[in-house]
């Protein structure tokens, strides 16, 4: 058994790409997740489908074929061929495949590195696929300890401690272009952690707050922590071009808001777009300026040399939780494989002390002395091997080496992790 992953992140795909792949519901998380897992070569199965990140996460019996058919399956889902997906895509397997996992979430994969936001993107992503079938305890060991790894990272770093966000980067950039915020009037599109997050910033910036969303319940939930106004999806093109600032960030599928939308010859603008795939149809105009994500990269840069003290520390500590991780896989593994050889060897005992018996060599009376010999004789003899056996589970070559005696002994073969 093998671990995968198959990432498309900031670091390797336009935010073009990464709109095809993504997924805008649950619905497509769903069929993706129940195609993948049809493949005999694939076992468990969890995607996480962020604004920077697009990942398959699987258990698998053959890496090659399993990649294989993820790519295909994304090429079916965007026509982005194969072969360029595969150019693309950061491809993880077993040890490299822990790593990854235990970096993103940690937040040290992130275009925001130390981000608040994607170790819950990772515990929705993994509950939806255990909640639907599509993974379970093989996964769910490698996800529980990626939060204890992240929670350690957190103890022993500061990378945490100035909490943000992309929402926080992209306000910065809005403060660093627009200037004082203050008295300004703002449209935020969306009920979701992005829209609150940028709510409470602009709050602090006394900006007057409207919220919208496809389900008003919704904007309204959110408008009561910031005294906002509501106003229906459905009066988007009436108010659109009302506002200095506009920020969306809602899952929908394709954009709504659209270039013939929109009055280009009114006062300056500045709109921030958070949503994969894009909200706001792509232009150029002199009075609005328009942001996506990957707009926000200098300052992205600017908190990853700030951080890199802490980063350091975080992947010393990532290391550490994934040679653990495998000790214990090798651990549970080679248990097994112990108590197997002294089955055998018992076995064996009984089998010689019987012989002897029957063979009269010994008198009945001494059975059970015999048999105890006997067995104390191998205990004694596979003691100390099989303390040195559990041993090597904490060393480079253990893999060779478990095989070997696996081959030599005539044990069940051990499945290669």
């Amino acid at each position: 058994m093998h671990y995968l992953v198959v990432s498309f992140t900031h670091k390797n795909t336009t935010l073009a790409i990464r709109e095809k792949l993504a997924f805008s519901n649950d619905e497509q998380k769903e069929k993706c997740l129940a195609k993948v897992v049809k493949d005999p070569n694939i076992d468990e199965v969890m995607v996480t489908s962020t604004c920077n990140r697009i990942e398959v996460f699987c258990s698998c019996s053959d890496v090659d074929a399993a990649t294989m058919m993820i790519l295909v399956h994304f090429f079916n889902r965007s026509g982005i061929p194969a072969d360029e997906l595969e150019a693309r895509a950061d491809i993880y397997e077993d040890r490299t495949a822990i790593h990854h996992m235990l970096s993103v979430v940690s937040s040290l994969d992130s275009m925001v590195v130390g981000e608040t936001q994607i170790s819950g993107q990772i515990k929705d992503a993994f509950s939806f696929a255990k909640k639907h079938g599509f993974c379970g305890a093989t996964l769910a060991t490698v996800i529980h300890h990626a939060f204890r790894c992240a929670a350690e990272v957190r103890n022993v770093t500061d990378i945490s401690s100035k909490p943000v966000s992309i929402a926080s980067v992209a306000m910065k950039k809005l403060k660093q272009d627009a200037g004082d915020l203050s008295g300004k009037r703002a449209l935020l599109i969306g009920a979701g952690e992005m829209t609150v997050l940028t709510a409470r910033y602009l709050m602090r910036e006394n900006v007057s707050i409207t919220i919208m969303n496809r389900t008003r319940s919704k904007a309204e939930e959110v408008a009561k922590e910031f005294n906002a106004q509501v106003i229906d999806f459905e009066a988007l093109g009436d108010v659109l071009n009302e506002f200095e600032l506009l920020i969306t960030a809602t899952g929908a599928t394709t954009p709504i808001i659209k270039k013939e939308d929109i009055n280009f010859d009114l006062g300056e603008r500045y709109w921030v777009d958070m949503a994969v795939p894009r909200d706001i149809e792509e232009f150029h105009s002199e009075h609005i300026k328009l942001y996506a994500v990957d707009d926000l990269k200098s300052i992205v840069d600017e908190n990853l040399i700030l951080r890199e003290d802490e980063a350091k520390a975080s992947f010393s500590v990532i290391r550490k939780f994934t040679n653990s991780f495998y000790d214990l896989q090798q651990q549970q593994r080679i248990e097994p494989m112990i108590k197997e050889v002294y089955v055998r060897a018992m076995k064996a005992a009984k089998v010689e002390s019987e012989r002897a018996i029957k063979s009269g060599y010994i008198p009945k009376q001494y059975e059970a002395e015999v048999q105890k010999l006997a067995e104390q004789t191998l205990k004694r003899f596979l003691h100390g091997k099989m303390n040195r056996l559990r041993d090597v589970t904490e060393e480079a070559h253990s893999e060779s080496l478990m095989q070997a005696l696996s081959h030599i002994l005539g044990l069940k073969k051990i499945d290669k992790k």
